[in-house]
């Protein structure tokens, strides 16, 4: 038994690879595969296998997400805001750095998981109920305060106004994979446009052990995540947010926080399912549908494997990283923008459809207009933030 759950383990790291490297594949599409196969091709398998090879490709995932966001401009849903402070490195020479600054925030955040699990267990079986009510008032402030911290206030009260509404508008439409085309529009095709139109050039990257100091934004990421591993409607974007106004970091320490926070997230949401029985991840969702509520040998099993698969998914990024960087600048980067484009025009056709195709042609119109006025493209999180708000309130 043991055997196979190393070769389930090990397959979930490469999928998880896989998915994390090709922009637009996620993992709640290899989930929802594996459900429906479950019942027929898959149905002599053990489901503990299963399970293990969902979480070990859920963690990897969270790892190596941040290479296409970061080299590519072109992030998944739980990276878009790493397009941000990861170009600026890249552009520096700093894109290795970036991208391992996001990989040291998510191996600590493991260990962080390990260390606070039983006590949100027992937190959030007790307190579960009362918390719900304060998360609007929460993100409303976040609102407030992403707006106030402008020079412009209209500015980047118009940004989060017009995110919001498309946000709002695109999440109540009866569409798959609906956050797919928001947000590679407003944080990645409007980023690869303009990278075209400037003709961005993009120096010979350094590779050099990144320093910067980790607690800062680690004990914001430990702060805000539980939130959004356990609320719905929340992400690790919102908890990239949320936890930003607490740690104050600078833009790599951004970075680590948003490593550490996409990890968290993740990670909690598979306690959720143990402590409370609700799903806040596709992958948590997916598991959810092969066992129903987890047992505590099955959350054990899920935290060795999480800690297994992301030291082991650390150092996959930090090779993967050192190649990627010192090959992109061989290819013209213009050419990279053009086919990431297309590519993930097509995915968001593949997956969304013409509906998908139309969504992501506004979003990406928005995004341009709304880097155009020169603020913080955090703002753009609008997208996301009000329409949870509006989900709590209404």
């Amino acid at each position: 038994m043991l055997f196979e759950i190393i070769l389930a383990l090990l397959f979930g790291v490469i999928v998880g690879t896989f998915t994390g490297l090709f922009p637009g594949i996620h993992i709640n599409l290899v989930g929802a595969l594996l459900v429906s196969l479950s019942v027929s091709l898959l149905a002599q398998i053990p489901v503990i296998y299963l399970v293990t090879f969902i979480v070990a490709m859920a963690i990897t995932h969270t790892f190596l997400d941040f290479v296409p966001s970061v080299l590519l401009g072109c992030p998944n849903t739980d990276t878009e805001l790493s397009v941000l402070p990861g170009h600026e490195l890249l552009k520096n020479g700093e894109g290795y750095s970036a991208i391992m600054l996001t990989a040291y925030g998510g191996l600590a955040s493991i260990f962080l998981l390990l260390f606070v699990s039983f006590p949100l267990i027992v937190l959030a079986k007790n307190f579960y109920k009362e918390i719900i009510f304060t998360i609007p008032y929460i993100l409303i402030f976040i609102c407030l305060m992403l707006i106030f911290l402008e020079k412009s206030k209209f500015k980047a009260f118009l940004v989060v106004f017009l995110t919001g509404v498309l946000g709002y508008v695109v999440l109540n439409m009866n569409l798959e994979q609906s956050l797919l085309p928001l947000l590679s529009g407003l944080f990645g095709a409007s980023n690869l446009i303009l990278s075209i139109k400037t003709k961005t050039r993009i120096p010979e990257q350094k590779i050099t052990k990144p320093r910067e100091p980790l607690l800062r934004p680690l004990i914001g990421a430990l702060i805000a995540s539980p939130f959004c591993g356990f609320l719905p409607g929340l992400g690790s974007g919102q908890a990239a947010v949320i936890g930003s106004t607490i740690s104050k970091s600078d833009k790599k320490g951004f970075l680590i926080l948003l490593g550490a926070t996409n990890t968290l997230v993740m990670g909690f949401s598979f306690l959720s399912l143990y402590a409370i029985g609700k799903t806040r991840t596709g992958a948590a969702a997916a598991i959810k549908e092969l066992i129903g509520n987890s047992d505590t040998n099955t959350f054990l099993l899920m935290l060795a494997v999480v800690l297994i698969s992301g030291i082991t998914s650390f150092f996959l990024t930090k090779h993967l990283a050192k190649f990627f960087a010192l090959n992109i600048t061989r290819i013209n980067y213009s050419t990279i923008s053009y086919i990431t484009l297309a590519v993930l025009t097509l995915v968001v056709l593949f997956v969304s459809g013409f509906l998908g195709l139309l969504i992501l042609t506004i979003s990406t119109l928005t995004g341009i207009y709304c880097i155009s006025l020169k603020i913080k493209r955090t703002n753009m999180m609008g997208c996301l933030l009000i329409p949870t708000i509006i989900l709590y309130l209404v």
